[in-house]
């Protein structure tokens, strides 16, 4: 995969590496069928960057943040999937958002426009987040296959490198 950094200033990247941790929050998924952790994977490994840490959790706001603490060990790019939607036991978005310095807020938008363009009006439940904790930063993407590959490609490969030289100033 050829990556192109249209929009970025060359003043903006500096020389940092990026190592991606995957998160899957779910209670029915175990690392024999996760099939967006899986898609993660193949996304960023084909982009160039290696993944650190892979780990599948309970919807559970401690367990969310026990793992998150220790991708964080060997990662400074974490994909969390799955948790962020409506139902009573998602708990992503409340486990991350209190530990995030920075919330980026315009990959929440972007992702659900891109959603709505795939899928009509139910993008608008999508409570997709990112932001940075240090100079890490943090990803918060729906569990569906299909979401997680058009957020993985669309945007966090095409700005990773962009968003890690920011964080990491």
């Amino acid at each position: 995969m050829t990556i192109t950094f249209i929009n970025m200033k060359e003043s903006h990247l500096q020389p940092v590496s990026v190592t991606v941790g995957i998160i899957t929050v779910s209670t029915s998924r175990t690392a024999e069928n996760d099939t967006s952790g899986l898609a993660i994977s193949e996304i960023v490994q084909g982009a160039g960057y290696p993944v650190g840490h892979y780990a599948v959790v309970p919807d559970r706001i401690d367990a969310i943040r026990n793992e998150l603490t220790k991708a964080m060990r060997h990662a400074n790019c974490i994909i969390i999937n799955g948790g962020t939607g409506l139902t009573h036991d998602d708990c992503t978005i409340e486990a991350v958002t209190p530990l995030l310095d920075k919330v980026i807020d315009g990959f929440g938008e972007i992702f659900r426009l891109k959603s709505y363009e795939e899928i009509g009006t139910s993008a608008m439940l999508s409570r997709a987040v990112a932001g940075t904790i240090r100079n890490c930063a943090v990803f918060c993407i729906p569990g569906s296959t299909p979401a997680v590959k058009l957020a993985t490609s669309a945007l966090i490969v095409p700005e990773i490198l962009h968003i890690i030289s920011h964080a990491s100033r």
